[in-house]
C-alpha cells in the first residue's frame, strides 16, 4: 500500500513538472530549425536573405525618390502657372531638378530658343513634340532603373525555395533509406528543411510583387504628368506668341528672313 502511494505521488509530480515546462515558442522554433538546416537548405536560406535585403533597399530608395519627385513637380506646376514668361521659369528651374518635368520644360525650352530664339510661334512645332517626347522617356528610363531586379527577385524567389523544398524531400527519404523504417524521427529533418525554405521563399516574394506593381503604377503616372506637361507648355507657348502684337510679329518674321530661317 505504502509502495503504490509513493508511486502515484512521484507520477503526479512528473505530470506536475511537465506541465510547469512552457512549450517552446516559434520563434525559437524556426531558430532552431535553421540552425540544424543542412548546408544546402542554409545556403538556400542565406540566398534569399541577400535577394529579400536587396529588394527593400530597391523600393525604399524608389520610394522616398519618387515622393520627392513628385512633391517637386508640384511645386513647378505652380511656379510655372504663375508666372508669365517661360524665361522667369527657365531661371528656377534648376530648383526643382528632381521633378521630371524639369527635364521636359528644358527640352522645349532649348528646341524653342534654338528656333527663333524664343519669341513669336514656333517654327516647327512637331520638334517641339519630339523633344517633349525624348526628354520624358530618358527620364522614365532614369527612373526605372534597377527595377528590373525587383522584378527578377519577385519572379524567382518561389523558385528558389521551391529548390529548397524538393532537396529537403529528398533528404527526407534519404532518411527513410537509411533507417529503414518510416518513423518521425527520419523523416522529421528533411521535411523542416523543406518547409522553412518554402516560407523563406514566401517571404522575399510577396513583399517584392507588391512593391514592383506599386512603383509601376507610379512609373505610369509619372509618365501621364509629363505628356500632359508638355501639352500645357506648348499651348502655353501659341498663346504667348499669339498675344504678340502683329507688328512686332512681322518685325521678328522680317529678321528671321534676313538671318536665312
Amino acid at each position: 500500500m505504502m509502495a503504490s502511494t509513493l508511486s502515484l505521488a512521484l507520477f503526479l509530480f512528473q505530470q506536475d513538472t511537465s506541465a510547469a515546462t512552457p512549450p517552446p515558442s516559434s520563434s525559437s522554433a524556426i531558430v532552431e530549425m535553421v540552425h540544424n538546416s543542412g548546408p544546402v537548405a542554409f545556403t538556400v536560406l542565406v540566398i534569399l536573405l541577400i535577394a529579400s535585403i536587396f529588394s527593400w533597399a530597391i523600393m525604399l530608395t524608389k520610394w522616398k525618390s519618387f515622393n520627392r519627385a513628385q512633391t517637386q513637380g508640384q511645386r513647378f506646376i505652380r511656379a510655372f502657372r504663375k508666372s508669365s514668361r517661360l524665361s522667369e521659369i527657365a531661371a528656377v528651374a534648376e530648383q526643382f531638378k528632381p521633378s521630371p518635368l524639369v527635364s521636359v520644360f528644358s527640352e522645349i525650352h532649348d528646341e524653342y530658343q534654338r528656333q527663333n530664339g524664343g519669341r513669336g510661334l514656333p517654327r516647327n512645332p512637331v520638334a517641339l513634340e519630339r523633344a517633349a517626347q525624348t526628354a520624358s522617356s530618358e527620364s522614365l528610363t532614369t527612373m526605372e532603373s534597377h527595377m528590373t531586379w525587383l522584378a527578377t527577385i519577385a519572379a524567382i524567389a518561389p523558385f528558389i525555395g521551391l529548390f529548397g523544398t524538393v532537396w529537403g524531400i529528398i533528404d527526407a527519404f534519404h532518411g527513410l533509406g537509411t533507417e529503414g523504417a518510416a518513423t518521425l524521427r527520419a523523416v522529421a529533418p528533411g521535411i523542416s528543411e523543406a518547409l522553412i525554405t518554402t516560407a523563406a521563399g514566401l517571404v522575399v516574394a510577396i513583399p517584392a510583387v507588391i512593391g514592383y506593381n506599386q512603383l509601376t503604377a507610379r512609373l505610369r503616372e509619372f509618365g501621364s504628368r509629363m505628356d500632359d506637361f508638355g501639352r500645357e507648355l506648348l499651348n502655353a507657348i501659341e498663346n504667348a506668341a499669339m498675344l504678340t502684337p502683329p507688328s512686332q510679329q512681322q518685325s521678328q518674321a522680317e529678321e528671321q528672313r534676313r538671318r536665312g530661317f
